[in-house]
């Protein structure tokens, strides 16, 4: 009996013992690794960014795949130790691969929003302070989770949307804005002044302290759009930092309305006109008008 243990001590408990330390050997390194790898992804921050989110971002992405390489190399080193102990891990494996598969097909909507999560978080598609449409369902993204990704809408509304359900992500914050307007003016004007107008406004907000500096590219007046029912349609657009084109859009606005009025040009509008028909006559004036023609006899049949 002492022989068998002596035996399986020089055996078995020598490379058991080698698991352990190899395992545990790889699962401290994975903390320097994976921190290195943080510092040479983290950048500078884009433009809007909130001041941390990137490093918030590779973090929690780090973090996940720290944790999952160490169950993987728990994993490893429980297959290649139970036979040391003397267990089959044939029987074992079966049994964990049925398992599995019955876990995963109760739980396939759950394991379908973390593989979404995590892809969602690696091709960076968007982040927290981004305003985006999600399924058609648009807000401000105020977190982003392995499972779910939160949006709170003008009203205040919060919606939480699975990473799973997601089927189209429009970014309309990503790296910079833009604001796109169409301006319309009556027939009688002439569109090359209406144009010049238009890109002196932008100039001069281009030079406004206010809002030169949330303008990344100045007005461009792309030229005559339309011709509507009432009015030519000029469109023109400005590029604006993230989350600053509604900002700056509402102010051209503004300034298009004072400077058309103060140029006399006009901005048409739907007009309705209301005719009032005439009533129509009673029957008995209708009939008196018939037997009153001219030319017209009655016979008395009495």
């Amino acid at each position: 009996m002492a022989d068998r243990v002596v035996d399986w001590v020089l055996n078995s408990g020598v490379r058991l013992l080698g698991i352990v330390v190899v395992s545990w050997l790889a699962i401290r390194a994975l903390r320097p690794v994976f921190g290195r790898l943080e510092r040479m992804l983290a950048g500078e921050p884009r433009p809007g960014e909130p001041p941390g989110e990137r490093q918030r971002r590779l973090k929690t992405f780090m973090s996940i795949a720290r944790n999952g390489a160490t169950v993987v190399i728990v994993a490893l080193a429980l297959v290649t130790a139970l036979p040391e102990l003397g267990v089959e891990i044939g029987p074992l494996l079966a049994a964990a691969g049925i398992g599995g598969l019955a876990i995963g097909f109760g739980a396939q909507n759950l394991v379908r929003d973390l593989i979404s999560g995590f892809f969602l978080l690696l091709e960076d598609q968007v982040r927290v302070g981004d305003v985006v449409s999600i399924n058609g369902t648009s807000g401000l993204v105020e977190a982003i989770n392995l499972r779910t990704i939160v949006l709170r809408d003008l009203a205040g509304v919060v919606h939480v949307i699975p990473n799973g359900n997601i089927q189209s992500v429009s970014n309309m914050t990503k790296d910079w804005s833009r604001y796109v307007i169409d301006v319309g003016v009556a027939y009688k004007e002439d569109v090359d002044r209406v144009m010049e107008v238009l890109q002196s406004i932008g100039e001069e907000m281009t030079r406004d302290p206010r809002y030169g500096p949330l303008i990344l590219k100045p007005l461009e007046v792309l030229g005559v759009d339309d011709f509507a029912d009432s009015a030519v349609v000029i469109k023109a657009m400005i590029t604006t930092l993230p989350l600053k084109q509604w900002e700056v859009g509402r102010e051209l606005r503004r300034r298009i309305k004072k400077r058309f009025d103060e140029e006399g040009i006009e901005i048409p509008f739907p007009h309705v006109s209301v005719y009032w028909g005439e009533a129509s006559k009673p029957l008995e004036v209708l009939a008196r008008g018939l037997h009153s023609r001219p030319g017209r006899s009655t016979v008395d049949t009495e």
